[in-house]
């Protein structure tokens, strides 16, 4: 009975230690101002309007308040709250080989959503994983499992999201994008749309809504919020005749990290095969607008050896094993025994 009674109160008083040492660790990051407030309940509101009167803010500013006059987006004065701390540094590896102008690889995972798969495809060598979601049918759950299972592995999570969208990109960041590609952008108008649901204000109008990507990235230098509209990378792919005709005016956008001069969308949308000199017009005419506007390049990976293309889609990870294989087994790929009978008796192709 009592190695019992000394047995439970050993428990408790380790239980008691566990909880001193867990509330002397640092709060988890959060988007949400009031999520570590030691004193919720005791709040008070100075500056907050009169109760039951009109405190005539819509005109009029208050006292040491920047903004004066009517309250007008256009022409409000950002304030420094999201400002990145002096001599901060870049963090995503990916956005500091661009500014180096150095080669990015990107490898692809298609349809996988085993977090296995991924960690293995995003620890092979690639800078960026390119998950796709433009051309599967997986959903953002299944995605943001998979980053979230090795969140600063050597390869960065990146993205190609199914449309220029408030919530396909939203969703991307929020989960931890770090590079950002959007498919088939034809105007400057959707350039801009895809520009602004990437980055928060005052470049962008992406909402402060949380996410695991406050989790993955709390404590980078300067924090995720004061400091992602640096480090966040966006390619916007080029794909059609219309894409091309305003692919200076896209490319000039403040923000656009690089251009995606798309090979097989251009060859779909032109009516003209690689190698033809309609198609290599409108590749060139995206270099052009790329390197006028002092951007990154991108292509398949077929296109490395191109000129001043940087940046590229590497293969998916269905042919990464495939080609794995190929490469370890050599002259035994494929040499298998076809049975005369049975289910095996078909197998060898």
């Amino acid at each position: 009975m009592k190695r019992q009674l000394y047995a439970v109160a050993l428990a408790a008083s380790l239980g008691l230690v566990a909880l001193q040492v867990g509330s002397q660790q640092a709060p988890r990051p959060s988007a949400d101002p009031y999520a570590n407030n030691p004193d919720a309940g005791k709040m008070t509101f100075p500056l907050a309007a009169p109760a039951g009167a009109d405190s005539g803010a819509y005109n009029h500013a208050l006292s040491g308040g920047v903004n004066q006059g009517p309250i007008d987006e256009a022409n409000w004065k950002y304030g420094t709250n999201f400002d990145m701390p002096p001599n901060s540094k870049i963090w995503n590896p990916v956005k500091l080989k661009m500014m180096r102008g150095e080669k990015v690889t990107g490898g692809t995972v298609f349809a996988g959503t085993d977090p296995v798969i991924y960690c293995a495809m995003a620890n092979a060598g690639y800078d960026f994983i390119w998950t796709e979601m433009q051309h599967d049918s997986r959903d953002w759950e299944a995605v943001a499992r998979m980053w979230r299972a090795c969140p600063y592995a050597k390869a960065v999570p990146g993205v190609r999201v199914a449309y220029t969208d408030e919530r396909e990109i939203q969703h991307a960041t929020d989960a931890g994008a770090l590079v950002v590609i959007v498919p088939t952008v034809r105007t400057l108008e959707e350039g801009t749309a895809a520009r602004d649901w990437t980055y928060f204000p005052p470049l962008g109008k992406r909402s402060l809504g949380g996410g695991q990507a406050f989790e993955m990235y709390g404590n980078v230098p300067g924090g995720y919020r004061n400091s992602i509209n640096d480090n966040i990378v966006l390619i916007e792919m080029i794909e059609t005749v219309g894409g091309v005709k305003h692919a200076k005016e896209i490319a000039a956008l403040p923000g656009v990290t690089a251009l995606f001069a798309a090979s097989g969308d251009l060859g779909n949308f032109s009516g003209y095969k690689m190698g033809s000199p309609d198609y290599e017009r409108l590749i060139n005419a995206v270099h052009d607008a790329a390197i006028g506007a002092h951007k990154r390049l991108c292509g398949p990976w077929a296109w490395r050896d191109r000129p001043d293309f940087t940046c590229f889609q590497n293969g998916s990870e269905l042919s990464a094993i495939a080609k794995g294989v190929s490469d370890e087994l050599g002259p035994l790929k494929d040499t298998q025994i076809k049975p005369e009978l049975g289910p095996f008796a078909g197998v060898r192709q």
